[in-house]
């Protein structure tokens, strides 16, 4: 029976037993596992433990500190007026369409690693699949706070619905692309909520064979929709899960698409372009991705889920994240050679303005962010080292933020007319109410952390493969690690 070493799990691609090396064979998924049960133990013990981790209850109490601040600065909005935020003209729009891309941008990694991947049959997928899933809804949720807000008037968002009425035709302006958001987000959270609660049902089965008499016991029996584990039953809910990952796919691609065509439909300088939309979904994949390594990388850590989300699966995703970070850099490039091969004077002083202009700074940010420092992701010892891709995922999605504000801030606020110029800077409601958003997506993320298995233990399993228990000088090896 053959184990991987602890202290390098790539160690050229071998699995190693105690003799000698055996060429060919990959290293495994799951670390430490011998035995189905022990996956159910190991992952149930988080949702199960009378106590969460105190590190848990100290994140939770900032996240909710976070939570109120946007509730504050929200309804200090709405009372208000849009006033409170540094629009002016001819800067419409600022820190909450910024604000609303990021968020679509970071919820695009989970039904990549979900859907994307299942089709590929990239197996290294099981780990992490369930937590980005949760990560995609909570981080919709955050991005539609924002065009409601932008409104002015959010109670009458529902004009935005193409209900049948008796005031006469539809509300709605099916030629916006901002209308076009509405059907796209909307689409996706549907999609991408019912394939997340599709993949729990065998899960919440064996939560619900665990429990006690009880109210989890009877909310999980109902949430299961009456699981038995029979060959039927497993039979009917893969295709299930196949048919909703061929209809969730191509909303990976078309929904970062349609948020582009907001810019894209404009004749706005720096916007009117046909790259936005590869561009925009490779950015929303690259940010996607960073999220979901900053968070797994804490999670693995507190919720000592060590052997599910390995070495090997943070190296698998930050290639994925050095691919789409290196799309995103060919973009900017194209962009500025473009600008300049069209002859058009409007075009060459937008982008000449954003490298050399006075908001220059937040430009170069983002390129130092996007396309500079990834590139150490080119080294495996990086790549291998988690706090070093732990600050790289941070670092790509300050430089994200940024990417969206650049987009949109340095195209209108210097417009066609030199008297209309003005500068932007935000206020403290628009940056509270930025911050604040972090609360409400830590916040859902902290609950399913600690109430709903992490990890999909019943796609682990398939993954599973037996191994050789360590000698106490790995086990030493591996803790110190």
């Amino acid at each position: 029976m053959s184990s991987i070493h602890a202290d390098d799990p790539f160690r050229g691609g071998h699995i190693v037993d105690n003799t000698a090396e055996v060429p060919g064979t990959r290293a495994p998924l799951v670390l430490n596992m011998e035995r189905f049960g022990e996956v159910t133990e190991q992952v149930s013990r988080v949702s199960e433990a009378p106590r969460a981790p105190l590190a848990w209850y100290v994140a939770f109490a900032g996240s909710l500190g976070l939570l109120s601040l946007l509730g504050f600065c929200v309804l200090y909005l709405i009372f208000t007026g849009v006033g409170v935020w540094g629009l002016n003209t001819p800067v419409a729009w600022a820190y909450d369409i910024t604000n609303f891309v990021f968020w679509v941008g970071i919820g695009h990694a989970g039904t990549l690693i979900s859907a994307v991947l299942f089709l590929f049959r990239q197996r290294w997928r099981t780990s992490v699949n369930r937590s980005a899933e949760a990560m995609t809804l909570f981080a919709v949720m955050c991005a539609g706070i924002f065009p409601l807000i932008h409104m002015g008037r959010p109670w009458l968002a529902y004009w935005m619905a193409p209900y049948p009425n008796s005031r006469g035709s539809l509300w709605v302006n099916f030629k916006s692309p901002l209308l076009w958001d509405v059907f796209a987000i909307s689409t996706y959270l549907l999609i991408s909520a019912v394939f997340w609660y599709i993949g729990l049902l065998p899960d919440l089965a064996t939560v619900r064979d665990r429990s006690q008499p009880g109210l989890r016991r009877r909310a999980c029996s109902f949430l299961s929709l009456g699981w038995n584990g029979s060959a039927r039953t497993w039979h009917r809910y893969e295709t299930v899960y196949m048919l909703l990952a061929g209809l969730a796919t191509p909303l990976v691609f078309s929904v970062h698409t349609i948020v582009s065509m907001d810019f894209a439909t404009a004749v706005i300088p720096g916007w009117h372009t046909t790259i936005f939309p590869p561009y925009f979904v490779a950015g929303a994949i690259f940010s996607g991705l960073a999220m979901v390594l900053t968070l797994m990388i804490i999670a693995r850590k507190v919720m000592q889920l060590e052997n599910y989300v390995t070495l090997q699966h943070i190296d698998k995703m930050c290639k994925l994240m050095l691919a789409m970070g290196c799309v995103v850099g060919l973009a900017y490039g194209t962009e500025f050679f473009m600008a300049a091969y069209s002859g058009n004077a409007y075009e060459q002083f937008v982008f000449k303005n954003r490298a050399l202009g006075p908001m220059k700074w937040a430009y170069w940010t983002m390129v130092s962010c996007n396309v500079i420092i990834p590139q150490l992701l080119w080294f495996p010892a990086v790549r291998r080292t988690i706090p070093a891709v732990f600050v790289l995922a941070i670092v790509v999605n300050i430089g994200m933020w940024f990417e969206r504000f650049v987009i949109i801030v340095t195209s209108l606020h210097r417009d066609f007319l030199p008297s209309s110029w003005a500068h932007y800077s935000p206020t403290t409601i628009e940056i509270a109410t930025f911050v604040g958003s972090f609360g409400l997506f830590f916040t859902c993320f902290l609950i399913f952390c600690r109430f709903v298995p992490m990890i999909a233990i019943a796609e682990v399993k398939g993954v599973l493969e037996p191994r050789q228990p360590k000698s106490n000088g790995e086990a030493h090896h591996e803790e110190a690690t």
